[in-house]
């Protein structure tokens, strides 16, 4: 609601653009802004957290494929998962 009444996009409807470039163009990629930087650092908690809930209930997953992988000692499934992990986690923060 704040980035509505910004400056650029005051100069924007004095263009004359129509309310759905204006939106789209200027109100919505200046919102967006704080919703990504709270998303990024949520995503490895919902990584670690389904670890915790398919090893825990032994649901079926990457979570219980990693768990089992750590007791069966099959370190290159080990280093395969988190790698994938950080490559995930490291996207989410570009």
């Amino acid at each position: 609601l704040e980035v509505l009444t910004a400056d650029h996009v005051r100069t924007a409807w004095a263009k004359g653009l129509n309310a759905r470039r204006v939106v789209l163009r200027h109100v919505l990629r200046n919102a967006m802004i704080p919703l990504i930087t709270i998303i990024g650092p949520l995503v490895p908690d919902l990584l670690t957290g389904s670890l915790f809930v398919e090893g825990i209930f032994r649901v079926p997953g990457l979570g219980h494929y990693f768990v089992t992988s750590v007791y069966d000692r099959d370190y290159p499934m080990i280093m395969g998962l988190v790698l994938l992990g950080t490559l995930l986690i490291s996207a989410t923060y570009l």
